[in-house]
């Protein structure tokens, strides 16, 4: 199974997980798991965690400074070429189905062109599309996301797991994605 990882895991990562991995049994993991291509982690994201929290996914994630372990991995993902299976029907879905019409009613059209632009060079975006190459490909993919299904934050394009449920693509959240994990045990231990 191809694990495709957004920010908001990662950060939930290093702030509630890792900080309780005495015996570094998950960092270890997390580790093996992007070396060998299990867990994919795209550029787009890569690049939002240089920007949260004083780089705090590289503190603690700090293999993911070393550039040997990204070069062998191949990390980043490279996503500026990646094109949705029938981009065409694809961007129709994107106007029709992920926008969230009452938010694309406040603007004009030149106004929504450049939110969907810019949305469409998004890490979120960029994720969906890598998960509908992978399915393609006849790949077992989940996209693992902190997000809700719930749009509550006045944007104008619906959540990650709303789309994914859309376009038939498995999602989960971090906690039950290590829960399902059968090569892993996790140990939660109080630090001295």
């Amino acid at each position: 199974m191809k694990v495709v990882l957004d920010t908001s895991s990662l950060l939930s990562l290093v702030r509630y997980y890792i900080p309780f991995d005495n015996e570094q049994v998950l960092f270890d993991y997390i580790k093996s798991k992007l070396h060998v291509g299990e867990i994919i982690l795209i550029d787009k994201v890569f690049d939002e965690c240089k920007y949260i929290s004083n780089k705090v996914i590289f503190k603690d994630l700090f293999f993911l400074e070393d550039k040997n372990f990204l070069q062998s991995s191949g990390i980043p993902y490279k996503t500026d070429s990646l094109l949705a299976p029938s981009p065409g029907k694809f961007l129709r879905r994107v106007d029709d189905h992920f926008a969230i019409s009452v938010q694309k009613r406040k603007l004009t059209p030149v106004q929504y062109e450049t939110e969907k632009n810019s949305y469409l060079n998004s890490a979120d975006i960029k994720q969906i599309i890598l998960c509908l190459n992978l399915i393609e490909k006849r790949e077992d993919v989940v996209l693992v996301t902190a997000e809700s299904r719930a749009s509550n934050d006045s944007k104008i394009f619906k959540k990650l797991p709303a789309i994914c449920d859309m376009l038939g693509i498995n999602s989960s959240t971090l906690p039950n994605l290590l829960l399902q994990s059968a090569d892993i045990e996790l140990k939660c231990l109080k630090r001295e």
